[in-house]
């Protein structure tokens, strides 16, 4: 089975203000110590920030415990020290002035060449790394990825609420992360030549200072023999978390395994269905990037679980993903939870909902 592995980032917010918060150095120590599963835990672009990975994956139940463990462990240490551990794209209030970037040369360099865009760049995403074999099948992947991205945006909008109001986006962090230079669906890629050559081409440029500055919502990684898939919102629950990375493994799989006629769609079509799933999640319609017409949510997820089928019975998956999916459509997703706690109890109640559900 195709390797897989998940990194989470969270925010750290005030339990008394809401608002997020740097801890104090033996809080930092204690959290960054959290070493659940082998893998460790890392400080993120903010300081009131942290991202967890899991250790590299085979099978669902390995993902499901490294998650779990490091969710429990991490919240048992941040509600010690007054702190929600929160997994949201966004927090719901943030404070009026520059936030605090991590003491790190490197997020230093991009807060100081960014500005304004970092300033207030209160953003948490679920990333997935899944396995390839090379460059050239990892290519084949991201192509065949594209036309799969705005749906797995919508399942992973959990980013409703910017500063104190309601965005009127399912995932508000989607739209911020417009701002930055390199960003969106990634282009179509003839083959890996193409790739080498367009890549170059970015990184000889003024406006991206490395490699992991393209911010694209797939993206072939420098470090792992990896396809990243980074489109989706940070989670509230730990099993959407799990189920978001089977289906991310399943897609990267059925676009190596079975690449046949793989879709191009117009880029104005990709921007346009990928802003379309950042405003509605799944409480809206879709759009059908293969057959070029606008269509409900359900039946784009017909058309996924028909893809992705044979790669999640390889997997023995099939099952989990089907459930997990009826589920979010039935109970809504994490932007349909937000503003569901929103409502009974305002964000006083969306945080410690989010904090109450850190390991479900």
């Amino acid at each position: 089975m195709r390797t897989f592995g998940i990194e989470e980032e969270f925010f750290l917010i005030d339990r008394e203000t809401g608002m997020p918060a740097v801890p104090r150095r033996r809080v930092y120590n204690d959290l960054m110590a959290v070493n659940g599963g082998s893998s460790p835990t890392h400080p993120e672009f903010l300081s009131c920030q942290l991202e967890r990975s899991t250790p590299i994956c085979t099978t669902r139940q390995e993902a499901i415990e490294s998650v779990t463990a490091a969710r429990r462990e991490l919240s048992a240490v941040a509600r010690q020290a007054g702190l929600h551990l929160v997994g949201s794209g966004t927090p719901p209030r943030i404070p009026s002035g520059p936030a605090t970037v991590h003491a790190s040369e490197r997020y230093y360099s991009i807060n100081e060449f960014c500005g304004a865009i970092t300033a207030e760049h209160y953003l948490s995403g679920t990333h997935v790394h899944v396995g390839i074999d090379d460059l050239a099948s990892g290519v084949e992947a991201m192509n065949a990825l594209r036309p799969w991205l705005p749906l797995l945006t919508a399942f992973g909008a959990n980013s409703p609420y910017w500063r104190g109001s309601d965005s009127g986006f399912a995932s508000w962090r989607t739209i911020q992360y417009r701002r930055w230079s390199i960003q969106g669906i990634p282009p179509y890629f003839a083959d890996e030549q193409d790739y080498l050559r367009r890549m170059e081409f970015l990184l000889a440029s003024d406006v991206v200072l490395d490699q992991g500055h393209i911010s694209w919502a797939a993206r072939l990684s420098t470090r792992y023999p990896t396809l990243e898939i980074r489109t989706a919102d940070a989670q509230v629950r730990a099993s959407d978390v799990v189920l978001l990375a089977l289906i991310a493994r399943a897609l990267v799989s059925a676009g190596i395994n079975n690449p046949g006629r793989i879709p191009n769609p117009a880029p104005e079509a990709l921007d346009m269905a990928q802003w379309q799933a950042a405003k509605f999640g799944i409480r809206g319609n879709q759009y059908d990037l293969v057959t070029g017409t606008k269509c409900s949510i359900d039946r784009r997820l017909e058309s996924l679980l028909q893809y992705i089928r044979p790669e999640l019975q390889t997997t023995g998956d099939t099952e989990y993903v089907g459930a997990g999916l009826a589920r979010m459509m039935s109970e809504g997703n994490g932007a349909v939870a937000q503003r569901r706690s929103f409502h009974e109890g305002g964000f006083d109640q969306v945080l410690a909902e989010a904090d109450a559900r850190v390991a479900d």
